[in-house]
């Protein structure tokens, strides 16, 4: 049974400055402009990014829909879950182009929408807490993208495709949250003595191809459940 969390939510320009007024409270008044994420969703800025936030969604296809909750790094699981979701569905006779896959990138979860220069630029495995599967260690580049061939294997089922570019390929959607973004960005450009605004100017462009920006996390939740996507966490 689908669960609906939002009947009618925020608008986005009532979300971005509450959470403004939100950090004042919590004392993140070092953040500066950063945080009014306001001002980021103005139609001229708007006009820049890869596509806007609803009509992104409106592109979810298939009878069978999913919506994956990455908060946290958590291993494999965040990639795992949506290529096992596909494969049982073609097991039991629904293909991929019968799916609608989407993983929403959040909270900590969000350093995997990034390409690897800014995994190393920016140590994202130590500030995330995103270990490389093979080693064990902080990532020092994303290990779910463009992994090698066999990268990665289930005990009993073999070799499975887990890189974010396969499961691009299957139709998953992926977007990240750009609340955290924000946040994230002005704390390390804080510890490292960099101007916020240009530190999360450098993360916008070091996007991953296809990963789309959506005003939060929370919000592309409410969003895909009301395209009809069933919730399952990767917490």
């Amino acid at each position: 049974m689908e669960t609906t969390i939002f009947n009618k939510l925020t608008p986005r320009r009532g979300f971005m400055s509450m959470l403004a007024k939100s950090a004042a409270i919590f004392g993140i008044s070092s953040l500066g402009n950063p945080l009014l994420l306001e001002a980021e969703y103005s139609d001229k800025n708007k006009a820049a990014r890869p596509e806007d936030p609803d009509a992104w969604f409106d592109k979810i296809k298939g009878r069978h829909r999913m919506v994956f909750d990455v908060p946290h790094p958590n291993e494999v699981f965040p990639f795992a879950w949506p290529r096992v979701f596909l494969l049982t569905n073609e097991a039991t006779g629904s293909p991929a182009s019968d799916c609608g896959v989407v993983v929403v990138l959040r909270h900590d979860g969000i350093a995997y929408a990034f390409e690897d220069r800014l995994w190393a630029k920016y140590k994202f495995g130590e500030q995330f807490k995103a270990n490389d599967p093979a080693t064990k260690s902080p990532a020092t580049r994303n290990p779910f993208w463009k992994p090698a061939k066999g990268t990665f294997k289930i005990p009993g089922i073999g070799e499975v495709s887990l890189g974010i570019n396969e499961l691009q390929d299957s139709g998953v959607m992926f977007c990240v949250c750009e609340a955290a973004i924000t946040v994230n960005s002005a704390v390390v450009a804080g510890k490292m003595g960099l101007n916020a605004a240009d530190v999360k100017k450098d993360w916008m462009d070091g996007l991953l191809p296809g990963i789309q920006p959506v005003p939060s996390g929370v919000w592309a939740i409410g969003r895909a459940q009301e395209h009809h996507c069933a919730y399952c966490s990767v917490a």
